[in-house]
């Protein structure tokens, strides 16, 4: 008996801590998003009415003030938020001026308090789990992401859809790997391979195909905000295209996105950087430069910055960074002075808001390259590798350079610190001093200047005052722009403050000065050729060069910038100083960053939670047209939940761990997944279920993206050019879009083949993008754009209706279509087959075919308007050319089932 009311007992207990259990409210789930519809806005990262936030725990645990607690763990009575959300009076109840919270709310709210007020991370910040794969209960599914989709299927009680037809599915995958259709051929390739194999034989021939770097390359440059102009009013251009191209050939060659990360934004700071990863530094170089006359270039130069700071954490963290520029995040646990620990990571570099965008990667034609060659061979047969590619870089970018910026003292002298003037003008017995210059192994040190007119000048160089020791002497004479001219000098200082006086005969003397160039010396002085490669190395200091592009490179270290918070952001109102840190949201143990390079690993290492997923969500929304995380730019407390958590953190551990990072392993999971190949068609009831598909129980139908839709033109009619790399060309647009005030620069249509390359290398002007492209919700890559927005407006139809490229690649389709034997029932059918990849309806072709009919009659009768069209009197060429135009503006063509 006795026994039994122990079991009983022991029972009850087990069953109320069950209950309790269940019960538990979760923060995350159940109390975030009453606190972020209905309190954040008053009691956020900002604002914090009353003395009371809800982003920041302690906040919320501490007094407000009125003296009262606003969360007392385990009492609810004693919070004070607790009193104020069921306040009978509405002048004190919270929300004010708004709806009270309904009684679930506040029951949840006081439970949870009750419970202890058990705070978590958002989700996003907490570490990915490694949950096991659901089992699947049928015969669908290929892979892991199946089996997660189809537990979410289960849920809202739906089914998985039909295979999609073959026609449909090899489009599909080809538009989603390349960017481009499959011909009739490879369709009919595609189709006669019935091997269990031969969809994934088709994904890996695609994988390594080059069109597939040039298709995905697209989707990184929108991130990148890479364009061909600079930005602001006179908009003028920049030479940036060698960074386009390292993009499409590192995703070519399946560059594992930690070292894709580490090269674009620490590619200087690695040992020995290759060209290659120089070139992949000017993912920083996209930013605006001003050349507006009158403009503060240090402003400007700020503002560059702070896109560094806001695009890095976007891009891989999908956080909303410039919220904190002014103030404390409104939403997530950010703090405005940690805004400023991420600004000090870019601020040390040399780059300045001037038209001529120093530093530069500077690359020379085949005679001066090998003038380098040389250089090269001599430095590694006397000392190292290390030595030589140390050289080499100074000679291509000119740096470490020393610029007006960094002068300690100057006497008699102007500095023009104005839009194309930033140097600084020196009159007859100036002198321009740099403090405490290391002379460790330096020999020479090399002066830029631009002198004018019949002065001759003499600068000398001098240690510890302007009254000391004389190291250097040399002449200067009248140059034709800016050059650079060695200073030989000899000491045995260490390390001295170098006075540099300028000396002339003539009263009204004056030159002008960008800064000092600061190399080791030669190794090995003995050799007797030693005289002989310092001429060539000057020689080659004041090449022209061939192609440029803008690179980031470190400021040296004795005269590194000194980074303050800015108050409210303003950058005129400095306070306390900072150094290089993340926020204590991501470091949780403090761990220490000196510089770009230590960012850029932390941000593709095992303690970062979220650039895996982020990076895995950005791919998948360009497969599925949107995201596991709809919101692909905000991973934050405002932006959208997963709609498949388990999947992304699998696709994220998987993307990361196993399989090393590798883009292209992830995208054939994707695209060899039974979710990819489903079919678009979509029942009524499934539609009622699942209106927005959200759960994947259908494959999505996306308008293809306004580079997509020219390029599938140019396919279909025989026109796209396989050309890759190269400076950016100017296929056809209308005349009068570039007339632009401040910029002599014209659209000029670039010839042959160059005016049919894939939209990629179309020229893009920021204030005045390839009009097409904008029309398709293309970026005008001002800013870092996370997804585009596709919208559907009439001047899009105009567009493909009107649009000389669509009319040109009509005409040459029609001229193909007019060739074939047959009537018009064939040759509508060929047009269409072309077009669409497969086999015309009944229906659509008697609707094609009427429409044939009906232009030749029309054409006939108004033989004028036939030849305007193709500037021939060929009416059958003609109707042809309107019949094609009209296929090329068909759904089922601009949109991928």
């Amino acid at each position: 008996m006795h026994n039994w009311k122990y079991i009983r007992f022991s029972l009850f207990v087990l069953f109320a801590f069950t209950s309790c259990k269940e019960e538990r409210i979760d923060f995350n789930a159940q109390v975030r998003p009453i606190l972020n519809k209905n309190c954040i806005s008053c009691h956020g990262g900002v604002k914090q009415s009353g003395g009371f936030g809800l982003v920041f725990r302690e906040n919320a645990l501490g007094e407000t003030v009125n003296g009262k607690i606003g969360i007392f763990p385990g009492s609810p009575k004693k919070s004070e938020m607790i009193s104020r959300i069921t306040h009978k009076n509405p002048e004190m109840r919270m929300p004010l001026e708004r709806e009270p919270l309904s009684e679930d709310e506040i029951k949840i709210l006081t439970k949870w308090i009750e419970q202890g007020a058990e705070w978590k991370e958002h989700w996003a910040y907490l570490e990915p789990k490694e949950s096991s794969t659901p089992s699947l209960e049928s015969d669908w599914g290929y892979n892991e992401i199946d089996a997660f989709v189809y537990e979410k299927m289960k849920v809202h009680n739906l089914s998985p859809n039909v295979e999609a037809d073959s026609h449909d599915l090899v489009r599909r995958v080809y538009l989603d790997l390349i960017g481009l259709p499959p011909t009739t051929n490879e369709i009919e390739e595609f189709i006669k391979d019935t091997s269990d194999k031969g969809y994934e034989k088709l994904v890996d021939s695609l994988l390594e195909s080059l069109k597939f770097g040039e298709h995905w390359a697209s989707m990184w440059l929108d991130l990148a905000r890479y364009a061909d102009s600079k930005g602001y009013e006179a908009d003028r251009g920049r030479e940036i295209w060698k960074y386009r191209d390292w993009v499409i050939k590192a995703l070519n060659e399946d560059m594992p996105f930690d070292q894709f990360t580490i090269e674009q934004l620490a590619g200087d700071l690695l040992p020995n950087p290759t060209k290659e990863q120089l070139i992949a530094t000017a993912f920083h170089r996209n930013t605006l430069n001003n050349g507006e006359g009158g403009t503060d270039n240090e402003e400007y130069r700020i503002s560059a910055v702070i896109d560094r700071v806001n695009t890095t954490w976007e891009i891989w963290q999908s956080t909303t960074m410039s919220c904190v520029q002014c103030h404390s995040h409104p939403y997530d646990p950010i703090k405005h002075k940690e805004y400023y620990t991420s600004f000090a990571f870019f601020n040390n570099t040399s780059d300045w808001d001037v038209p001529t965008e120093y530093p530069i990667y500077r690359e020379f034609d085949s005679i001066n390259q090998a003038e380098l060659e040389g250089v090269k061979r001599w430095v590694s047969n006397v000392s190292s590798e290390t030595e030589t590619n140390k050289w080499e870089h100074f000679i291509h970018i000119q740096e470490p350079k020393i610029r007006p910026e960094d002068f300690s003292e100057t006497q008699n002298t102007t500095h023009y610190n104005r839009s194309n003037q930033d140097y600084m003008e020196v009159y007859a017995d100036a002198f321009i001093k740099l403090k405490d210059v290391n002379l460790n192994n330096i020999d020479r040190i090399y002066l830029n200047y631009n002198q004018g007119g019949n002065y001759n000048g003499t600068l000398l160089v001098k240690v510890d005052s302007i009254n000391g020791s004389l190291i250097g002497k040399v002449k200067l004479d009248k140059t034709d722009g800016f050059i650079n001219i060695p200073i030989e000098f000899n000491t045995s200082s260490k390390r001295a403050d170098l006075y540099f006086q300028f000396k002339s005969n003539k009263k009204d003397y004056k030159c002008f000065i960008d800064g000092f160039l600061i190399g080791e010396k030669l190794p090995s002085n003995k050799n007797k050729e030693y005289v002989k490669v310092y001429n060539k190395i000057d020689a080659l200091l004041n090449v022209r060069p061939k192609y440029t592009t803008p690179v980031m490179v470190e400021k040296l270290k004795d005269f590194s910038r000194v980074t303050r918070v800015f108050d409210r952001g303003n950058w005129l109102v400095a306070t306390d100083t900072v150094t290089t840190s993340i926020p204590k949201l991501f470091n949780p143990n403090d761990n220490q960053f000196k510089n770009r390079l230590d960012l850029a690993e932390w941000l593709v290492s095992e303690d970062n939670y979220l650039t895996g997923r982020v990076i895995a969500n950005r791919f998948w929304a360009k497969i599925f047209g949107k995201g596991i995380v709809m919101t692909s730019e905000d991973f934050g407390t405002l932006g959208d939940k997963p709609t498949h958590p388990e999947l992304l953190d699998w696709l994220a551990l998987s993307f990361s761990k196993e399989w090393k990072w590798s883009v292209k392993k992830l995208l054939k999971t994707i695209v060899l997944s039974d979710t990819y190949k489903q079919s678009s068609v979509i029942s009524e009831e499934t539609k009622g279920k699942d209106s927005y598909n959200q759960w994947l129980a259908r494959s999505p139908r996306v308008r293809l993206s306004a580079e997509q839709i020219r390029d599938q033109a140019l396919v279909v009619s025989g026109l796209l050019s396989n050309k890759m790399y190269g400076p950016s060309v100017m296929p056809h647009q209308p005349d009068g879009v570039w007339t632009v005030v401040y910029n002599n620069d014209e659209w000029k249509t670039s010839e042959g083949e160059d005016a049919y390359r894939r939209g990629l290398y179309t020229y893009l002007r920021r204030s005045s993008p390839y009009p097409s492209f904008i029309s398709f919700d293309a970026s005008e890559r001002e800013t870092c754009l996370s997804r585009r927005i596709n919208t559907n407006t009439p001047l899009q139809a105009l567009i493909t209706l009107n649009d000389p490229v669509y009319f040109e690649a009509a005409i040459k389709l029609a001229q193909q279509v007019e060739n074939v034997e047959g009537g018009k029932i064939e040759k509508v059918g060929l047009a269409y087959k072309k077009v669409m990849g497969k086999k015309i309806s009944t229906e659509k072709s008697e609707i094609l075919t009427n429409l044939l009919d009906e232009t030749e009659a029309y054409y006939a009768e108004n033989i004028d308007e036939a030849f305007q069209l193709i500037k021939s009197d060929n009416l059958e060429l003609a109707s042809l050319t309107v019949m094609v135009n009209a296929l090329m503006n068909m759904d089922e063509f601009l949109v991928k089932n």
